[in-house]
């Protein structure tokens, strides 16, 4: 009786807790989600930043690489979907394996979030610097200093409007996203009948590209993979805003599949446009700016400034969403006290975690400037963090796709929709992510390991030094509670 009494003293106060530490329910609507999944997967930015990496690393069978990694990542947005319809959480993933799987596994899946999120802000600011440099002012394209100064006021400018509540984030997106799919779009219909019936510059499309005859041999598919994993990133922010989305038990997984959709159907148009379009050598000359490189190729003179548009608007639109991902994650982890309390607390007038996005953007601004004024290039930089991010999510979204499998079980055979959705095909998704994650380490360059595990690693100090505080709020273990008639 006396364990009873203390059980519900703890459920009564984390009740409470929660309540005064809540963020704005319904600031975020249907659309505005599945809005917030395309700008966060950032389709200009990932072209623009990732077609010359992916290409340099499996040729004609980058095609192949995005669909097949498609596929399984499909199978994580599956994942993501359903956990959500029982568990609405600031945290995602970070709850959702510590109730499907294990808590300290919650963690380290939430620190993943974290850290591959901090990185990005580098890998973002310094293109939405250079991109806006080129634009403006392209005699100083090479002048290090101004475009620090310029990433880094693009990056402050995406932290108010975070910080100023999920209205203004909503909005911002809408401008920016809409401006940049806009011209994608408009691209590519112009680019296709061009690619088919004039010369090329590039490669001659074949349906071969596909295919996995081009991925064999000497872990090519596994670099690949560990690319197109990076490309389709960041649409997972919907789950992250479940607090603050109408209807989000339905609403944010369905905005996360349909943002896979779109972003991968931009991404696979692009990637053989460019293979088409664009001399080989000419992109690995251009690898930070591959897009802008395609748009002088469809539009000669002045579809190359296009394009640096979209990706500008594209990266600066992605800065927010990570920060809006990275900066709920740490507040849900404050507010379990698995970190520091101060990160899970709000601001009233903004209904915004305020101290977790102005550490978040501190922390991200000295190791934006220090990365830029390293002496490394901008391509040396951007590869690296994106391998690493590769791995974090590879991570993150394995533990997710296995807590759905393992947190539904008892409704798994309830219907072939159900095996499939919830049980089969998020477990080959996790699956997936998993093989690419252990295949890559014995290929990747030292750094890309140093930051792709050992920031996980790292993750053990603060699980370590805060597992007695967090230990009633977090680490009790509480199953995710699956109703027995649940359908998909």
């Amino acid at each position: 009786m006396a364990q009873e009494t203390r059980e519900t003293d703890t459920s009564l106060q984390r009740a409470i807790e929660y309540q005064e530490h809540a963020l704005q329910a319904g600031g975020v609507s249907k659309a505005g989600s599945t809005l917030m999944a395309v700008a966060g997967s950032a389709p200009a930015y990932s072209i623009a930043a990732s077609t010359a990496l992916l290409i340099g690393a499996a040729g004609v069978g980058a095609p192949a690489a995005l669909l097949w990694c498609g596929i399984p990542m499909l199978g994580i947005a599956f994942a993501f979907s359903y956990l959500a319809r029982v568990d609405t959480h600031a945290g995602a993933s970070f709850s959702w394996v510590a109730r499907g799987l294990h808590p300290i596994l919650g963690f380290l899946a939430g620190w993943a979030v974290v850290i591959s999120a901090t990185i990005f802000m580098v890998a973002g600011a310094i293109p939405a610097g250079a991109m806006t440099v080129a634009l403006f002012a392209p005699d100083q394209a090479n002048n290090t200093l101004l475009v620090t100064l310029v990433g880094a006021a693009w990056f402050l400018v995406m932290a108010a409007a975070v910080i100023f509540g999920v209205h203004t984030t909503e909005r911002a997106q809408w401008i920016m996203s809409t401006i940049e799919v806009g011209i994608l779009v408009v691209f590519a219909v112009i680019a296709i009948p061009r690619a088919i019936t004039t010369s090329h510059r590039g490669e001659t499309f074949s349906w071969d590209w596909f295919g996995f005859g081009h991925l064999t041999g000497g872990g090519v598919f596994v670099a690949a993979a560990l690319i197109a994993a990076f490309y389709y990133w960041g649409w997972d922010v919907t789950a992250n805003l479940g607090e603050e989305t109408k209807n989000a038990h339905k609403t944010t997984g369905l905005a996360g599949i349909v943002g896979i959709v779109i972003v991968f159907i931009l991404f696979e148009v692009y990637t053989t446009l460019t293979l088409t379009m664009v001399p080989g050598k000419t992109l690995q000359e251009n690898a930070a700016n591959a897009l802008g490189v395609l748009g002088d190729a469809i539009m000669p003179g002045i579809g190359g400034k296009i394009m640096i548009v979209a990706v500008a608007l594209s990266t600066i639109a992605t800065l927010e969403t990570t920060l809006v991902q990275v900066s709920r994650t740490l507040f849900a982890m404050g507010r379990d006290r698995t970190i520091p309390f101060a990160f899970g607390r709000i601001n009233r007038r903004w209904k915004t975690p305020v101290f977790a996005t102005l550490t978040v953007v501190a922390v991200s601004l000295v190791l934006f400037v220090l990365a830029n004024l390293g002496g490394d290039t901008v391509a040396t930089i951007l590869g690296w963090a994106i391998s690493s991010i590769g791995l974090q999510i590879a991570f993150y979204y394995s533990l997710a796709g296995f807590a759905v499998v393992i947190g539904f079980r008892k409704v798994l055979f309830k219907s072939v929709k159900n095996f499939l959705l919830i049980g089969l095909w998020p477990f080959v998704g996790a699956v997936f992510m998993l093989s690419i994650f252990f295949a890559a380490i014995p290929n990747n360059e030292p750094v890309v390991n140093g930051l792709g595990l050992g920031l996980i690693v790292i993750g053990i100090i603060p699980l370590a030094i805060f597992y007695p505080k967090a230990k009633a709020a977090y680490y009790a273990r509480r199953p995710l509670e699956v109703p027995e008639d649940f359908s998909a």
